[in-house]
């Protein structure tokens, strides 16, 4: 049995973080034995991977700061815990583990990218110079680089990371998770206050300058003239009505009696079953989740032109260039209005397109697949 270990920035809610939680669950324990570290804190992931009898550790950096004192933590942890392999999730990760890997002893290391948006005005600066770090190192450091989406690869190669290593693996979903739920589309939208015939719109994701929340809220005012009855349902951290910018955004857009803001929530299946059409006005994503989760409820997106949005979307939903919101709403308006018969032949279409490219349990093997390319490179 090959023991691996996966070292991420946090474990925190967020994209990556499922991503890497959906691997363990399905992962075969009967050929890896999985180990966790996060470079931070432990968050709300640690207690469903601990489940799952996956030992999870914290190396306790704080956020944005890493310290020798952690990194040299760090390397006498992979010390003692001896990996065949080192999975390294997100580019902190990537940095700090894989030179703890390396100075460990670990031959077998890869590097996992969740990003394909590097624009100055959209990411930090420290995170474009830990970038700039991984790409001057990573012809020695990573035996390969698995990258969530071609878009993200394409990026990250015009940075300079060898082309050479790059693997595209896309995200996956689980079918028997999300899917069309009749009772959770009544049960939700009761919670709400709105009926099953008031036009719902979602956004889901956290409140981040990628994610482009003023953008949807353009998008959903020129949408609310045209269509006075919609609504507009948003989840995700930061999301609430304490959030005084988003807020003033909603309010200044004219629909703040027509939204919705639910913060986090654990019932991420069931909100995309509520939906009629699913938004993603993001500047910048690789390959974002709530896509495939969405499509999966039988719900068709409408979606900027980012990452490998169009690919995951293929024909089964609209795509509009980045930034252009009044496009976004027009999209969003075919939808909604699309006849019944039409609406129903795209639920499905939408839904057989992650049953063919994107179910978890062919991604998973995928993933396995990677690390035993890891494994071949040393042998």
């Amino acid at each position: 049995m090959r023991r691996i270990v996966f070292i991420i920035t946090g474990l925190s809610t967020g994209g990556a973080e499922m991503m890497l939680l959906k691997v363990l669950e399905r992962l075969d324990r009967q050929r890896f034995a999985p180990h966790v570290i996060s470079l931070t804190t432990l968050g709300e992931l640690a207690p469903h991977i601990a489940a799952l009898g996956i030992p999870v550790d914290s190396v306790g950096m704080k956020p944005g700061l890493p310290s020798p004192s952690g990194f040299f933590r760090l390397v006498r942890l992979l010390k003692r815990l001896n990996p065949d392999v080192v999975h390294t999730w997100m580019y902190h990760a990537d940095l700090l583990g894989g030179l703890a890997a390396r100075l460990a002893g670990v031959s077998s290391i890869g590097w996992c990218i969740r990003n394909s948006n590097l624009d100055k005005d959209k990411t930090k600066l420290s995170t474009r110079a830990v970038v700039s770090l991984c790409a001057s190192i990573s012809k020695w450091v990573p035996s390969r680089i698995l990258s969530c989406s071609e878009k993200a690869r394409q990026v990250h190669v015009a940075c300079g990371y060898a082309a050479e290593k790059m693997v595209v693996v896309p995200n996956g979903f689980e079918l028997s998770q999300f899917k069309p739920d009749l009772d959770a589309r009544f049960r939700v939208r009761a919670e709400l206050g709105i009926t099953d015939q008031t036009p719902l719109v979602g956004l889901i994701g956290r409140f981040d300058p990628q994610k482009n929340h003023a953008g949807f809220f353009e998008a959903a005012g020129v949408l609310h003239r045209h269509i006075p009855q919609v609504h507009f349902v948003l989840a995700g951290q930061g999301v609430d009505v304490s959030n005084a910018a988003l807020m003033q955004t909603i309010t200044q857009a004219g629909v703040l009696a027509n939204t919705h803001l639910l913060g986090l929530r654990n019932d991420i299946p069931a909100l995309m079953a509520t939906l009629d059409v699913l938004a993603s006005s993001s500047y910048g994503e690789a390959f974002p989740n709530v896509l495939g989760e969405a499509m999966a409820c039988g719900v068709p997106c409408a979606v900027t032109d980012v990452g490998d949005s169009a690919y995951i979307v293929g024909d089964t939903g609209r795509v509009v260039e980045s930034g252009d919101m009044h496009g976004l709403a027009a999209a969003l308006e075919e939808l909604l209005a699309l006849p019944l018969p039409e609406k129903a032949a795209l639920s499905e279409r939408a839904r057989a397109r992650v049953a063919e490219h994107f179910e978890i349990g062919a991604i998973v093997r995928r993933y396995e697949d990677f690390y035993e390319s890891l494994l071949a490179n040393v042998r």
